[in-house]
């Protein structure tokens, strides 16, 4: 007699369903992606620039950021949220309370400090300035590169953590003048506000990575 070996029947295996949230554009999806690392980051001029350098290829407007906020709300996750509250922070406008009716930014707040300008648009055709902020006890400073000869536009931008050398190495550069920082923001605004109108004229790519930063410090510095 033979003996039959009885073969267990084999169920196919159903994949867990989970919420995906609402579909993005490739172009939002690859910013997600890129603020993959918010959840790890604790210091908050560092979260910024994470979100900022996550745009700086990508246009980005209104319906832009609502897709974006529309899908971390409709997927809770810790990278979401992280997401939300750095957009809460970053943002201006009403995409900005958008993200903070989902997820209010943490503090410390962000404060607007001193100002500097280096006039050198007589003899070299620019204007340099140096904007400080802080973060609690803990200060930065952007630097601005405003071309006189193109108009006023912003041709440079970058952010240090050494407000004291940058003062050193941009007073090398010709005298510095203390500023209110509200004119300084305004100077800057208008600057930014050509660089928008005329966004294929070359200008170095920090410009880009920093343009959240440099929206939200102008916007705070008129209240």
């Amino acid at each position: 007699m033979s003996r039959k070996t009885h073969c267990p029947k084999r169920w196919p295996i159903a994949p867990v369903g989970r919420p995906h949230g609402t579909p993005l554009t490739l172009a939002q999806r690859e910013v997600v992606r890129r603020c993959r690392a918010l959840p790890q980051l604790t210091d908050p001029l560092e979260i910024e620039l994470v979100v900022s350098h996550a745009v700086s290829d990508v246009p980005v407007d209104e319906e832009f950021w609502a897709g974006v906020i529309e899908h971390a709300v409709s997927l809770p996750t810790r990278r979401n949220e992280a997401l939300l509250r750095a957009l809460a922070a970053l943002l201006t406008g009403r995409p900005r309370e958008w993200a903070a009716r989902a997820a209010p930014p943490l503090p410390p707040e962000l404060v607007v400090g001193e100002a500097w300008i280096c006039d050198r648009s007589i003899d070299a055709g620019y204007l340099a300035l140096i904007c400080s902020y802080s973060y609690g006890v803990r200060e930065h400073a952007m630097v601005f590169l405003v071309d006189e000869l193109a108009g006023g536009m912003v041709r440079k931008a970058f952010v240090t953590r050494d407000v004291a050398v940058a003062l050193v190495r941009l007073s090398e550069q010709g005298p510095l003048e203390r500023v209110a920082p509200a004119a300084a923001h305004w100077l800057l605004s208008k600057s930014y506000d050509r660089l928008d109108r005329q966004a294929d004229l070359a200008v170095d790519v920090e410009v880009w990575r920093t343009r959240l930063l440099a929206g939200r410090r102008i916007a705070l510095a008129f209240g």
